[in-house]
């Protein structure tokens, strides 16, 4: 069977589609040696075992080229190279492919629908035009939680045989960490709260600077790292940020590389999360693989991914964020000893390899199906 994957964001993107893509693929490819994938890609490197690029640039021309490249070239070369099924790990997708090929689309979370304010205008335009069309004709859709299964389910009953659940992973690389060198070079010192993710309105960063200012003039201590990309909206929290109290003890990272992350993590007094909304929540992962303490937000499917472990919070209330700040820093040693043991168990059942698994034994029974006639 040859298995075709949209690769792009390997190519066009750091944030957690890329993490995403690079994951499944390469877990995939070890996993099984029986099919043929074939990455859809814009550049040829890095490559990843096991797997064949064909690659097809684009940004030649903006977004006219990008708009055929989608509509009309991946799709005659997929043709061209008689794939069995085509997955599509960015959920925006794909295209006009003939009624005898799978279609699997992938589904992170619905925020363009539940929470258009918080996407640019284009984005929203286009989940409008084209993402129930894409899941009409899918064959199969994978979504990361259950919650996001859920909100799926919801918004598009007509897919209710043929939406999985398959929990993420974690870079195997993510354990507990006693050096530092990279954090050193960043001017981060101990203690520090940590925040990870692209800066854009939904992670809520607005009221987690409103309690660390509250945590601050109760007596609190430690810098607040912020790590990530700055993204779309995020005039607010920068205007936020140039009037606080604390700005001298707030340092933002930008992007932070792979390698450089169980540092960051390991030696945090806690990853703080209180987004309004996760599809799953990888670095709340992430952090619990190299036992630093969370606090999240209890919505949507964060309490799938932090469970009994993490400590919770109204998102909406900087008073909770700065509680459970508070919380976390009377930990004593034993206590915090113990919570690190309990988060990396925790985090060790999330996994790529399960992940894959899923997603392959999914796709192993979809190419024992008919695909559906409505696909054109």
């Amino acid at each position: 069977m040859k298995i075709a994957i949209l690769a792009d964001p390997l190519d066009n993107q750091r944030g957690g589609v890329h993490v995403y893509t690079r994951e499944l693929i390469t877990a995939l490819a070890r996993l099984d040696s029986d099919n043929e994938y074939l990455l859809v890609r814009e550049k040829a490197t890095p490559a990843i075992p096991g797997t064949q690029s064909l690659v097809v640039p684009n940004n030649r021309f903006g977004l006219v080229f990008a708009a055929f490249r989608m509509f009309f070239i991946v799709p005659y070369l997929l043709r061209r190279h008689q794939v069995d099924i085509v997955v599509e790990p960015a959920h925006f997708g794909p295209f006009n492919l003939p009624r005898r090929v799978h279609r699997v689309t992938v589904i992170h979370d619905l925020t363009p629908l539940l929470f258009p304010q918080y996407h640019i205008w284009h984005s929203q335009m286009l989940q409008r035009l084209f993402l129930k069309g894409i899941l009409k004709r899918a064959s199969l859709v994978i979504t990361n939680s259950r919650h996001t299964r859920k909100d799926v389910l919801e918004h598009f009953p007509f897919l209710k045989n043929k939406v999985i659940a398959a929990h993420l992973g974690a870079n195997p690389a993510l354990t507990p960490l006693r050096t530092r060198a990279w954090l050193d070079q960043q001017g981060i010192t101990t203690p520090y709260w940590l925040t990870v993710g692209t800066i854009e309105p939904r992670k809520n960063l607005v009221n987690l600077l409103m309690a660390y200012q509250q945590y601050r003039q109760n007596g609190g201590s430690g810098q607040l790292i912020v790590a990530g990309q700055r993204g779309w909206k995020s005039e607010p929290f920068f205007e936020a940020l140039g009037q606080h109290p604390y700005r001298a003890d707030i340092l933002l990272t930008g992007f932070v590389p792979d390698e450089a992350l169980p540092q960051l993590y390991s030696h945090a007094q806690a990853l703080i999360y209180p987004s309004e909304y996760e599809g799953f929540g990888l670095p709340v992962l992430e952090a619990m693989r190299c036992g630093c303490p969370v606090i999240c937000s209890s919505v949507s499917s964060l309490p799938e991914v932090g469970g009994s472990v993490a400590y919770y919070i109204d998102y909406q209330e900087p008073a909770s964020i700065a509680r459970q700040m508070q919380a976390v820093d009377q930990l004593d040693d034993s206590a915090r000893s113990a919570l690190k043991e309990q988060s990396v168990e925790w985090a060790a059942q999330f996994n790529w390899a399960a992940h894959a698994k899923a997603c392959h034994e999914a796709l192993q029974k979809l190419a024992a199906k008919q695909p559906d006639s409505r696909h054109v």
